[in-house]
C-alpha cells in the first residue's frame, strides 16, 4: 500500500509560516492542519497570532477555534484529532499541509507515535494528587526532574496532569516516558512526507518577535485577556500558560506593571523561538529554508517546495 502524502511546514514562531502555508496551499489543492497549541482555543485570537478567516482565503483549516479555554489539549488529544482530519483530507482527494511551530506534536503525528496511553493507578494517581494539592505542582514537578528530567523539561509544572502521568508511567515501568516516546519516534513514518524548516537570520526573527507583541497589544491583548478572566479562566490551566497569556494575567492580578509584562513577553518568545530551532536540529528528515538563502523571496521557496513534491511524486 503507498503511503499517504504529507507536507510539514514549520518554524519559529513569528518567522511566517502561516503566509506562506496558505500560499502553498492554494497552489497545490492542499488544505491545513493547524500543529498550534493556542490557536486550538476559543477566544484567544490576538495572544496566539491566530489565522484570520481573511488570511485563510478560502483554503480550509483545521484544530482552529475547536476548543474552549477552558478544556485541556496535549499532545495525544492534538493526534487523535490530527488524525481524523488527514482521514478527511484524503477522501477529498487533497494533501494535508500541516503548519504550526510545536514541534512535539508534529513529531507525534509524522512518527505515529504511541503514547501507552492506559487507565493507570488510581491509588497512585490519588495519592500524587494529594501530594500536589498540599506541597503545590512545583513538589511533583521535582520528583519528576529527579526520575526523568526530559520529561520534566518539556512538561510544565503547572500542568499537573501531565506530570502525574510521567511519574505513573515510570513507576509501572521502570521506563522514563520519555524514552519510551523517543523509541517510539525512531519509528518509519506511514506517511510519504516532506519535513520543512522555515528559518531566518537571529536578529530578524527577534526583530520581528518584538514587533509581533506590541502590534498584539495595540490589537487588544489586554482586554483580550481580561475578557478571559471574567470567563473564569486561571493561571492553572493549560490555555492560559501560553505565551502573552500568562503575562497578562500577571500585570491584571497586579503582579507587575504592564511595560513589565510586555518586556518579559518578548524575551520570553525570543528564548522559544530559540528552542524551537534546537528542537527542530534533532528531528530527522528536516529541510531547512533558511530565507536569506532565497534573497527572502518566498515566491522562491515556493518554487522549492513544488520542485521537491514533483521529485517525490506528491503532484
Amino acid at each position: 500500500m503507498t503511503r499517504p502524502p504529507l507536507v510539514i511546514l514549520t518554524g519559529p514562531t513569528a518567522v511566517g509560516k502561516t503566509d506562506l502555508s496558505i500560499r502553498l496551499a492554494k497552489m497545490v489543492g492542499g488544505e491545513i492542519v493547524s500543529a498550534d497549541s493556542m490557536q486550538v482555543y476559543r477566544h484567544m485570537d490576538i495572544g496566539s497570532a491566530k489565522v484570520t478567516p481573511e488570511e485563510m482565503d478560502g483554503v480550509p483549516h483545521h484544530l482552529i477555534d475547536v476548543l474552549e479555554p477552558t478544556e485541556e489539549f496535549n499532545v495525544v488529544t492534538f493526534q487523535a484529532m490530527a488524525n481524523e482530519a488527514l482521514r478527511g483530507i484524503y477522501d477529498r482527494g487533497h494533501i494535508p499541509i500541516v503548519a504550526g511551530g510545536t514541534g512535539f506534536y508534529i513529531q507525534a503525528l509524522l512518527y505515529a507515535v504511541d503514547f501507552a496511553e492506559n487507565d493507570g493507578d488510581m491509588e497512585l494517581r490519588r495519592e500524587l494528587e494529594q501530594l500536589s494539592a498540599e506541597r503545590g505542582p512545583e513538589y511533583l514537578h521535582e520528583m519528576l526532574r529527579e526520575i526523568d528530567p526530559v520529561s520534566a523539561e518539556m512538561i510544565h509544572a503547572n500542568n499537573i496532569k501531565r506530570t502525574i502521568r510521567a511519574i505513573e508511567f515510570y513507576r509501572q515501568t521502570g521506563e522514563p516516558i520519555s524514552a519510551h516516546n523517543e523509541t517510539q519516534r525512531a519509528k518509519e513514518s506511514p506517511y510519504h512526507f516532506l519535513y520543512y524548516v522555515l528559518t531566518t537570520d537571529r536578529d530578524v526573527l527577534y526583530g520581528r518577535i518584538d514587533r509581533r507583541v506590541d502590534q498584539m497589544i495595540e490589537q487588544g491583548l489586554v482586554a483580550e485577556v481580561r475578557k478571559l478572566a471574567a470567563m473564569g479562566c486561571t493561571r492553572q490551566m493549560v490555555s492560559m500558560q501560553g505565551l502573552g497569556y500568562k503575562e497578562i494575567l500577571a500585570y491584571l492580578e497586579g503582579g507587575c506593571p504592564l511595560e513589565e509584562a510586555i518586556r518579559i513577553i518578548k524575551r520570553d518568545t525570543r528564548h522559544f523561538a530559540k528552542r524551537q530551532i534546537t528542537w527542530f536540529k534533532r528531528e530527522r528528515d528536516v529541510r531547512w529554508l533558511n530565507l536569506p538563502d532565497f534573497d527572502n523571496d518566498r515566491a522562491k521557496i515556493l518554487e522549492q517546495i513544488l520542485r521537491d513534491m514533483r521529485e517525490k511524486q506528491m503532484i
